[in-house]
């Protein structure tokens, strides 16, 4: 979950209470405890000093600027067991797991707060919160956990938002006042999944894509981003808890979603079908995002047992297909999205840490102790975050898992995905977002 996205996930963050019961992380004791921890005096109003070398990004989306869970910041410090990262704020925040998107130096996420749902906008800097807005009724789960699962997604003056019931709705990012919106429910016929409706929007070109679950030939969506209009609906399927991503293979380009039964990829203009293949997971909890593979294969994984899988696609006079090349129950994402990086997949298997090698599938190295953990890579470092509020700052070494740090930062339950923007890390659970400045003094 995510993307816990990604949280995930994304999910990062696709939040299941089913999981609950597989959720017994070990309480290992941090190097460091910041759990308790105030706002640095005078830090919210505050710039760090910032080394020359450091490179800075924002964060616009579910997974990040390019969509596969890698920040573009460079430069950041890591010294983080000499020289721990200070928290500059704390703000109490409802419930949900609903990642955060960073864009002009303003948070956007998504909370419930008693029987109501919202989108919610903050100063980067202070926490401060400059607007939020009624995205409906709160998405209620006896299980996993209430509120929003899905990421916002920021594109230009326009802010995206999927509610846990379906709700699409586009808001100015400077006021949050509605540009427009679709009930997925109303409009075609779709059914909430069990968890909550979890995909986070994709923007392609003037398109905007999601998963809508709903009539025949309505499983899948595409609307015109700034004003709305249907453009398409295609295919038929349960909905899944999965974000779409997009891909240009052999100059073919290509809309990929991973519904509750398949993977399937699409015309981005029209949504007519290019491949589809068959893939069941219990519940049909497909919810991690499929992830890409430069030049021309897909790494995609799901939880309870079932595993992972890469595939080659392949262009011949136009057509394009897809065939496995390896499977493995191996890295089983039941939530939270696996990262490819320099030849090997980084995420969680269950509650395992693990690496593998992404040409075959087998396993570098294992670690324990994260439950149902998230992580985003930046720098050549694993920033992970275990499920009961404990970050570890890893390096990124598909030799051996080397740990730099473990802080304990939070507790409650903690399911989704960090953001790395501007030299600070942001971090949520069910109750508060924990700002960190890990940019340097």
């Amino acid at each position: 979950m995510v993307t816990l996205n990604r949280i995930c996930i994304y999910i990062g963050v696709i939040f299941f209470a089913s999981l609950i019961a597989n959720c017994d992380s070990e309480d290992t004791k941090a190097d460091i405890d910041l759990s308790k921890t105030d706002s640095r005096s005078g830090a919210a109003v505050q710039t760090a000093n910032i080394a020359s070398a450091a490179v800075f990004s924002e964060w616009p989306q579910w997974r990040g600027p390019n969509r596969d869970g890698i920040s573009l910041e460079t430069g950041w410090r890591k010294d983080w067991l000499e020289n721990p990262p200070n928290v500059i704020w704390r703000k109490p925040i409802g419930e949900g797991f609903s990642g955060i998107s960073i864009v002009n130096g303003k948070i956007y996420t998504m909370f419930a707060e008693g029987n109501d749902e919202f989108a919610v906008c903050l100063d980067a800097d202070t926490g401060r919160e400059i607007w939020r807005k009624k995205t409906g009724e709160n998405f209620s789960d006896w299980q996993g956990g209430d509120g929003p699962r899905s990421t916002p997604l920021i594109d230009g003056n326009i802010a995206y938002f999927l509610s846990g019931y379906g709700k699409l709705l586009a808001r100015d990012t400077e006021t949050g006042n509605e540009i427009w919106s679709s009930d997925l429910q109303k409009e075609f016929g779709a059914k909430p999944p069990q968890w909550g409706f979890s995909c986070s929007p994709l923007i392609d070109g003037n398109a905007l894509y999601i998963e809508g679950g709903g009539n025949p030939g309505s499983a899948l969506i595409a609307y015109q981003k700034t004003t709305g209009d249907v453009l398409w609906a295609s295919q038929t399927d349960k909905t899944g808890y999965s974000s779409p991503i997009s891909v240009t293979v052999n100059g073919i380009h290509q809309i990929i979603f991973f519904t509750g039964t398949k993977i399937i990829s699409v015309s981005p203009s029209q949504g007519t079908l290019f491949w589809s293949k068959e893939w069941r997971t219990s519940y049909d909890i497909n919810a991690a995002t499929p992830v890409f593979i430069s030049p021309n294969k897909l790494f995609i994984s799901s939880g309870y047992d079932v595993g992972s899988a890469l595939y080659e696609m392949t262009v011949t006079n136009g057509e394009v297909s897809a065939d496995q090349i390896w499977k493995s129950r191996r890295m089983k994402n039941r939530m939270n999205t696996s990262v490819f990086f320099e030849g090997y997949i980084y995420g969680f298997d269950t509650k395992f840490l693990r690496c593998i090698d992404a040409q075959n599938g087998e396993e570098k190295w294992a670690a324990r102790g994260f439950g149902e953990g998230t992580l985003v890579l930046s720098d050549g470092h694993i920033i992970a975050l275990n499920e009961k509020g404990t970050l570890v700052l890893a390096e990124a070494n598909p030799d051996q898992f080397t740990q730099i740090v473990s802080i304990k930062l939070m507790n409650g339950k903690c399911w989704t995905v960090p953001t790395l923007s501007g030299g600070k890390l942001f971090v949520r659970n069910e109750s508060e977002i924990v700002s960190l400045d890990i940019s340097g003094k």
